[in-house]
This record gives structure tokens, sequence and C-alpha cells, in this order.
């Protein structure tokens, strides 16, 4: 199913991203890497399997799905699998998160993911064929303190994926979220960071703090929620569903 396949990974250059984007192409799919950051693009294409292309975007610019996809479909075809990958948190509280806090949590979590579906489905539709995945987080289904623009962010963009799930029901294209809880990543290094200069607890004591949040007691790994993004490419009769990957977190 997966032989040639062209898939599309935004924020591929580390963490979640990374895992994804090697999950993908050791499954035999040439990969379109799309980060901000050039060395961490070419770490991630380094353990690649399967033909990759690296393209250096951000893409919270308006300009960014057209230009990406444009060169993906010059050397290789229409993208039959996206993954909305790229995102971002924030943590204050209410009163402290200001509108540039909240605009950039749209933007970002939200805007960018809705350009890039948008761009694709297309292609997808006239395929008969396609995959799409974002990554949402347990922060869609649930409500945390000190995390008002990132949950709203993450909320609107679930509902992005059920509603363009039913649209595309008929189509042969799917679309889902994958849910992560607190993944070992470099994002939550930054809330471990954050939770130390506001506590002043240790690194491990938070660290062990995010990790009981979980009822399997640890982070999740990259590699398991690439997990549940390759189950989503596979699954056919699986759409408008948000996918937790979060050792019980949310049930």
């Amino acid at each position: 199913m997966s032989d040639g396949r062209v898939a599309l990974v935004t924020g591929a250059g580390r963490g979640i991203g990374r895992a994804i984007a090697r999950r993908l192409s050791a499954e035999g799919c040439r990969v379109a890497l799309v980060a901000r950051s050039r060395d961490q693009l070419a770490e991630t294409a380094s353990g690649c399997a399967a033909a990759v292309k690296t393209i250096p975007a951000d893409v919270t610019d308006p300009d960014a799905a057209e230009r990406v996809h444009t060169e993906i479909e010059r050397d290789w075809g229409p993208v039959e699998v996206l993954v909305a990958n790229a995102g971002a948190g924030h943590s204050a509280r209410l009163e402290r998160t200001t509108d540039a806090d909240w605009q950039r949590m749209l933007d970002l979590n939200l805007t960018a993911p809705f350009r890039f579906v948008r761009r694709a489905v297309p292609a997808m539709r006239a395929a008969g064929w396609g995959r799409i995945v974002v990554m949402a987080s347990t922060a869609a289904r649930i409500g945390e303190p000190y995390i008002a623009a990132y949950t709203a962010s993450k909320h609107g963009v679930l509902g992005l994926v059920r509603a363009a799930a039913a649209e595309l029901a008929r189509t042969g294209v799917t679309v889902n979220a994958v849910c992560p809880g607190y993944v070992d990543t470099p994002m939550t290094e930054q809330t471990i960071g954050t939770i130390v200069a506001t506590t002043g607890r240790s690194p491990d004591e938070a660290r062990e703090t995010l990790a009981r949040k979980q009822p399997i007691g640890r982070l999740i790994s990259p590699a398991e929620v690439a997990d549940a993004v390759w189950f989503c490419v596979g699954a056919g009769a699986v759409t408008g569903q948000a996918i937790q990957v979060d050792g019980g977190t949310v049930q």
C-alpha cells in the first residue's frame, strides 16, 4: 500500500516529526520533510530509508503551503499522505497571556494545518485516495490550567479534522488527529524548563511530575506516536477520530 506513496511531514526537524518521517520512510514512502532548520532537516533525512526531499519553510508563512506542495508536485507528483505535525506550546496564566501569545498559537497550531490540508485535498479528492493526519494533543480533548491559548488552538484543529473528515468521507480520503500526552521531546523539555523556573523544582522532579500525569507513569516515546500515525495511514475505515496516545490520560 505504501510503496512509493508521496508523503509530506511538517515539523519534521526533530521530536515527533522526525520519528514520523523516519517511520513513513521505513514503510516505503517518499517523504518530503518540512521545518525551519536546514540542519535539523538534514539530520532527519540521514535516518530515512527511502527517497527524501528537504524543504526549509516556516509553516506560518501564508505562502508556505502553496510553495511546498508545488515543489513536491514538480518532482514527485501530488501529496498522498499529509502529516501536519508542526506545532508549539505556550504556558502562562490566563491574565498574562497576551494577544501576541494567543495569535502565535492560532497561527502555528490551527491556521497552518488548515492551509496545508486545504492545499492537499483537491489532488487527493481527484485521485480517490488520501490520508491526512493532524497532530493534536490531549489538550484538544480536555482543559488544563495555564495553557489557554494552546488548548484553544488544539481544540480548533480537532474541529477542523472532524469537519474535513465528514466532508471527505465518500471520497477515499481519511482525516484523523493523533493526540499525544507528554512525549519525550524537545517541546516537553521546554515545559520542564518552565516548571523549573516557576516552581524551583529540579529538572528530574519536573520530569517526574509530567510522567505521573499519565496513568502509565512515564513519558510517551516519539516512536509510539509514529505508530499511531502509521495506523491512520493504513486504516481506510477510520476517519474523523482523535486517537489518544497518552498512556490512558483521556478515556
